[in-house]
């Protein structure tokens, strides 16, 4: 289902997938839980709903609807620089294992998750309906002053 904002409509679902460095199993393991609250806050608090997650022993799978205002990469930027930091605040003894604050590996995949062509369409079809309704509704009909 299509959100909204003031005057968008807006559909953005992006299929993620990122990994600790060196692809470590530390995520079932003792952090998992953790890296789960400290990802549902992250998103939480930039208005991004989680769709769907899971936790992998070695990455992790997110499926995430984003607001168009916010770019993927700069979102991606957001979750693994704040997690890293938020993990090892937390958890003070992994400075030892990964060095230099660097949790997450460098990149990420990606995938957008768009519409099938039946829905498109039939958005297609009913727009036009949808505009001719908002337009009665928002015409007002002027009548002149002068005559009477």
């Amino acid at each position: 289902m299509a959100e909204s904002l003031a005057h968008t409509k807006w559909m953005c679902k992006y299929h993620i997938v990122f990994t600790p460095k060196y692809h470590r199993k530390i995520i079932y393991n003792q952090l998992r839980m953790d890296i789960q609250q400290i990802i549902m806050d992250l998103c939480k608090w930039k208005g991004i709903a989680i769709v769907e997650g899971h936790m992998m022993p070695d990455h992790v799978h997110l499926l995430l609807s984003i607001p168009p205002k916010h770019s993927i990469s700069e979102i991606m930027g957001y979750l693994k620089g704040k997690s890293a930091m938020m993990i090892f605040n937390k958890h003070a003894n992994l400075k030892y294992k990964f060095g230099n604050k660097h949790f997450w590996s460098t990149g990420y995949y990606v995938s957008t998750v768009g519409l099938n062509e039946a829905t498109i369409a039939k958005y297609i079809r009913e727009q036009e309906k949808m505009d001719q309704i908002e337009t009665k509704l928002h015409t007002k009909e002027y009548t002149d002053p002068f005559k009477g």
